[in-house]
């Protein structure tokens, strides 16, 4: 098929059944319809159809190595820096869209995917079937253009132990049987983010011990969202009705879910990993899948950070605060860690090389540090948004309000600004409610917080993996000189 259309995503989601619950309600059909999700299904349509845009559908998708389609760019499997600089123009037209606030575009799982399956021999080590199962998986996602989710983390019931030592063994999604037919999976699993997604992955936390009974917890999968047994629950919704009021919570509410595996049975030629805990624990560093992954999120985090910039200098220029000291050095603070993001993007890129499976890779020192560096940093944009807004946040008239006649005047008078007129302030500030203090916006930055896991620990594991040797060898080297 190639690259899909919006309304082909569409007809997919609605016409393949599903079990999701939201507010006391289960929906099993129907699903782009629902007021929960109509407005972010319509949201992904589009970025399926910006892949058929005359104007750019060469720098959205590529001809396919084996059905001559075209399919998405994010699906290519890079072999020089040019490859990685195409990949990446084709994730800043899908993050531009949304100005960053959606986390899961498909680009995100789609490059961890194209990385697994190059490395298909890492899969392939224990059985040589799974070797060949991501790699088909990958090239039947491609072919058909399908939208990913995944899911990685045990349920927060009892942290201090880990899955196999909680008061249920089967609280944590996990191997319960093995037969011809193949792998039951019994538990559940958090945070699945974007329901409306066509299949999921389900990779293995990095954090399994290597005892035996932690084993059946050990395994990577991908089905369909369709499957029987398979549940979503979720939270509550935050897709608004009003574009004006909310206009972004009303088309970027991706929606967040615990995932429940009420035994369902899945098939080895969907099995890539099993009852292997240090395959599991090593899996995405040895095959590069978060190295694609976080070059693909720097790219919404830049993109998320340029639109914060606009916001923040718009609303300076708007109500004439744009020439004070103290706000200036605030929006300046923006421009720093914008252009911060742009030069470890850069840096990855120019200092790539080859991996071990020969997909040319960006250098992951930068990549890594912009990771750990963007949720210390984020929360810090939402202040400058609400330090520079001040009470004009709390001071927004609805849409309804705006509507009617009879204070309608009073709103053009006494909402108006320097240098615009009073809707057009309002709609200015609306959205900078949108992301500095609505649900929608608490939601994006604690999504910032824990995008790729706790920050202690991710600050752990970059200590501990960067090679600190030649700098202490330096300070070594300056002692002796000394002497």
């Amino acid at each position: 098929m190639g690259a899909r259309k919006g309304s082909q995503y569409l007809e997919t989601l609605d016409r393949q059944p599903r079990e999701i619950w939201i507010g006391g309600e289960k929906i099993t059909s129907g699903v782009s319809k629902h007021p929960a999700f109509r407005a972010m299904a319509k949201s992904m349509a589009f970025l399926y159809d910006m892949q058929h845009d005359p104007e750019i559908a060469e720098e959205m998708t590529y001809v396919s190595p084996t059905s001559g389609e075209r399919v998405g760019m994010s699906f290519l499997q890079p072999k020089t820096v040019e490859d990685l600089i195409k990949r990446r123009k084709m994730m800043q037209h899908w993050a531009n869209y949304s100005g960053g606030m959606l986390g899961r575009t498909p680009d995100y799982l789609n490059s961890d995917l194209m990385a697994l399956a190059a490395a298909h021999e890492f899969f392939g080590r224990p059985d040589k079937r799974f070797g060949e199962n991501i790699k088909n998986y990958y090239e039947y996602i491609r072919e058909n253009d399908l939208l990913l989710t995944h899911t990685l983390i045990h349920p927060q019931a009892n942290r201090s132990v880990g899955p196999s030592k909680q008061a249920d063994p089967f609280l944590a999604a996990r191997v319960v049987d093995k037969n011809d037919e193949g792998v039951t999976i019994r538990g559940a699993r958090m945070l699945a983010t974007l329901p409306l997604a066509d299949e999921i992955m389900v990779f293995p936390s990095t954090v399994i011990k290597g005892t035996r009974d932690d084993m059946p917890y050990a395994f990577a999968i991908a089905i369909p969202t369709s499957m029987k047994g398979l549940k979503f629950i979720c939270r509550e919704s935050f897709a608004e009705e009003s574009k004006f009021d909310h206009p972004l919570a009303s088309r970027f509410d991706e929606q967040d879910a615990v995932v429940i595996f009420e035994d369902v049975v899945v098939p080895w030629d969907r099995v890539f990993l099993l009852e292997d805990v240090e395959a599991a624990n090593t899996l995405q560093e040895v095959t590069s899948g978060i190295v694609f992954m976080t070059q693909q999120v720097l790219v919404k985090n830049i993109a998320k950070t340029e639109f914060v910039l606009g916001v923040v200098c718009l609303i300076a220029e708007t109500i004439g605060i744009n020439e004070f000291q103290h706000v200036q050095e605030k929006i300046a603070k923006v421009i720093m860690l914008l252009e911060s993001m742009r030069a470890f993007q850069r840096a990855g890129e120019v200092d790539a090389s080859p991996n071990r499976w020969g997909i040319m890779t960006p250098d992951f020192k930068p990549l890594n540090a912009a990771r750990n560096l963007y949720p210390r940093v984020f929360p810090m944009l939402r202040t400058i948004i609400q330090q520079l807004s001040a009470s004009g946040l709390m001071a927004l008239p609805t849409e309804e309000t705006m509507k009617n006649g009879e204070i309608r005047p009073d709103i053009d008078m006494y909402y108006q600004a320097k240098n615009t007129s009073a809707e057009e302030r309002i709609r200015l500030f609306r959205l900078a409610w949108d992301i500095a203090g609505s649900a929608f916006g608490s939601r994006q930055e604690l999504y910032e917080r824990f995008f790729f896991g706790d920050p202690v620990r991710m600050a752990s594991a970059l200590y501990n993996w960067y090679d600190k040797e030649p700098y202490k060898e330096r300070v070594r080297e300056f002692l002796r000189r000394l002497d």
